[in-house]
């Protein structure tokens, strides 16, 4: 499978290892993005399996990262969106490896009672 020079570039050995499914249907989509593709045809040129490829461009559709007319997927035209997310993900992943995952029981189990005063109404 390949991906696009600039994943390739700023990218870890580490990184490139454990691109995830849904990373390289996305990669995939982003290093031909000048054109649209059937989800099988992904499948085949990305090596994956077509249930999963299928998956991964439901989840990139909710995200808004790619688009989608007939049978066909190309990556969205919203480079901020694209760049907003390879930023999120990437830093979501450092902070994970660095310090652990999250815990969302943990989280509720710190919050305050209360709102912070900033979501409060302006009693004025």
């Amino acid at each position: 499978m390949s991906i696009d020079r600039e994943t390739f570039d700023r990218s870890s050995e580490d990184e490139l290892e454990d691109l995830s499914s849904t990373e390289q249907v996305l990669g995939f989509l982003a290093a031909n993005d000048d054109r649209a593709f059937k989800a099988t045809e992904i499948a085949a040129r990305t090596e994956l399996d077509g249930g999963t490829v299928s998956t991964a461009l439901t989840r990139l559709k909710d995200r808004e990262l790619v688009e989608h007319k007939g049978t066909y997927w190309a990556i969205t035209s919203d480079e901020q969106r694209l760049e907003r997310h390879d930023g999120y993900s990437r830093a979501t992943r450092l902070f994970n490896e660095q310090l652990g995952a999250e815990e969302k029981a943990a989280w509720k189990e710190h919050a305050p009672a209360e709102p912070h005063p900033s979501l409060e109404e302006d009693s004025q």
